[in-house]
């Protein structure tokens, strides 16, 4: 064959094999495309310094997280923080670690969500007790999600149950009853202060309320300093709000034989000695969170609060204590519905002043 005739023919078998070759190189690519699993869905919990074992707040965020990897499919990593030092790194360090949802726990990260929010405009994050709308952020970030609560409506509940119990049957002679708060924030507040409101719906002036503050989350001596001091002053009923350094009132309500209240958590497993607890369902709301995050990617929306009420069931009552009558039980239940129904209304968010 002349060799001019046979090159065309072997350039074109080579580009006829290099087609062939090219051809089978993109179906393989997009097979391996198509068969790919999808990304893991990525959410970071960073505490604030109540730590996880305060049987309470931080510790339901951490189940609500537990829940999503469970349910969800979700990878998930706790940041602990020891003091509020920790807020910033540990949020910047999960937002460069490309976590797709930041959840801080807690209104004393507000400031530090905000600003980390700010730096990471490609992040979602969420912010439990404090606002994600971008008019109440510093440095006003539109990538953040509040999660509210009304515990006014969870403390109303249990001070009318308390006020009922004392009125029928009082302490050492006494109608009183007491609450121990951890910071002067507004959801320890909002819980007290519908703690007041539950009781005079109850009882009237015939129950004095009363209430001070630990100014501390973890150390429970200092709470329980502050529960003896009401239950020898004739409470016999004391309310614990202030996370893990409230299990010390709930300890002093035990040892001087009076009831205590529990907070956020269900803790009537500590004993009958828990009247019942102003449950916060934090676990909920961050379980909640997470999968709208992840089914929403992009348009998961922020710059926006979700609020938590009896009516949704984000807040309510837990179990009650077998010392309680069934009759007592019945009637909290009905007020319970009354707030659900929306027939009591107003409750305040601000107590009257401690002391």
């Amino acid at each position: 064959m002349n060799s001019r005739k046979f090159m065309p023919l072997v350039a074109a078998a080579a580009v006829a094999v290099l087609t062939l070759a090219l051809g089978a190189g993109s179906g393989a690519a997009k097979s391996d495309v198509a068969a790919a699993p999808a990304a893991t869905f990525k959410v970071a919990l960073v505490t604030d310094i109540g730590g996880l074992d305060d049987r309470s707040f931080n510790f339901l965020a951490n189940k609500g997280l537990q829940d999503a990897k469970k349910r969800l499919g979700v990878q998930g990593r706790v940041f602990i923080s020891k003091s509020n030092a920790d807020y910033i790194p540990n949020l910047s360090t999960a937002a460069r670690q490309g976590y797709n949802l930041i959840i801080s726990v807690g209104f004393l990260m507000g400031d530090a969500t905000a600003a980390v929010a700010k730096r990471f405009p490609k992040t979602k994050f969420a912010i439990i007790d404090f606002s994600g709308s971008a008019k109440d952020l510093k440095g006003k970030p539109t990538n953040v999600r509040g999660l509210f609560f009304k515990e006014q409506e969870a403390g109303y509940l249990v001070g009318y149950l308390a006020a009922r119990q004392i009125l029928a049957k009082p302490y050492q002679g006494q109608r009183k009853l007491g609450a121990v708060g951890g910071l002067k924030i507004p959801p320890v507040d909002r819980f007290i202060a519908g703690y007041y409101a539950g009781a005079k719906k109850a009882a009237g002036a015939r129950v004095q309320v009363t209430h001070s503050y630990s100014q501390d989350f973890v150390d429970q001596a200092k709470c329980k300093e502050q529960a003896l001091n009401q239950i020898a002053d004739g409470a016999g009923v004391v309310f614990q709000v202030a996370g893990q350094c409230g299990l010390g009132v709930l300890s002093a309500a035990k040892e001087m034989g009076a009831f205590g209240i529990g907070v956020d958590a269900d803790q009537g497993y500590l004993g009958q000695h828990v009247m019942t607890s102003a449950t916060k369902k934090v676990d909920v709301a961050v379980y909640t969170t997470i999968q709208a995050a992840k089914a929403s990617g992009a348009r998961f929306r922020t710059n926006y609060n979700a609020v938590f009420t009896v009516k949704n069931g984000g807040v309510g009552y837990g179990k009650i204590s077998n010392r309680i009558s069934p009759a007592l039980k019945r009637a909290v239940e009905n007020i319970r519905k009354q707030i659900a129904a929306g027939t009591i209304k107003g409750i305040p968010q601000a107590p009257p002043a401690a002391g």
